[in-house]
């Protein structure tokens, strides 16, 4: 869902369709992301990589693993467990509905106990050519905040409570998305 005002555009909320609208309000609301993500029931059933991921960031490790484990006690599937990186900490599960979902966090060592804040939430769409794309949300009153050439472009959240939009190059067909895992096409 997007929002406009006079001089700002902001991305408020991500829906997903779902096959099971139930079991998708349960595991959003024990994930603790319920007031991001809207979710409608569908009639389609898709399975492999839909084009996007969803991505929290969060203060430290410890939070990474609460939330990745919180993820996995509401049954989402480990694609990546939780592991140092050359850019910090995080993991990546596969939420029952379908939702690829990365929680991470740019610290290496916690610096506090673990707690429930979400910095950042990302939807990381998954585009053929970065730059049209880019110009195209910008058409649309979304602003850049960071842009690297073909390969990436990260547009500012408006506000407080918004989800930031980020494109990323791939091909079409089987690809490997920016995590490493590799992807069938949605069938």
């Amino acid at each position: 869902m997007a929002t406009t005002t006079a001089s700002a555009v902001s991305l408020t909320s991500v829906t997903l369709e779902v096959a099971d609208l139930a079991a998708a309000q349960r595991f959003h609301a024990a994930f603790g992301v319920d007031g991001y993500v809207d979710l409608r029931a569908s009639e389609a059933r898709s399975s492999g990589f839909r084009g996007f991921t969803l991505a929290l960031t969060v203060p430290g490790p410890a939070t990474v693993d609460g939330f990745l484990g919180d993820a996995v006690d509401a049954g989402a599937e480990v694609l990546k467990p939780a592991a140092r990186s050359l850019w910090g900490y995080g993991g990546v599960v596969l939420a029952p509905d379908g939702t690829v979902w990365k929680v991470a966090t740019s610290a290496k060592k916690d610096s506090g106990p673990a707690t429930r804040e979400i910095d950042e939430v990302v939807l990381l769409l998954g585009v053929e050519d970065v730059r049209a794309s880019k110009r195209f949300y910008g058409d649309r009153g979304l602003t850049v905040a960071k842009s690297f050439g073909g390969k990436y472009a990260e547009f500012a959240p408006n506000g407080s409570g918004s989800v930031k939009l980020a494109l990323y190059k791939r091909a079409s067909g089987p690809f490997t998305d920016p995590d490493g895992f590799a992807w069938e096409a949605a069938g």
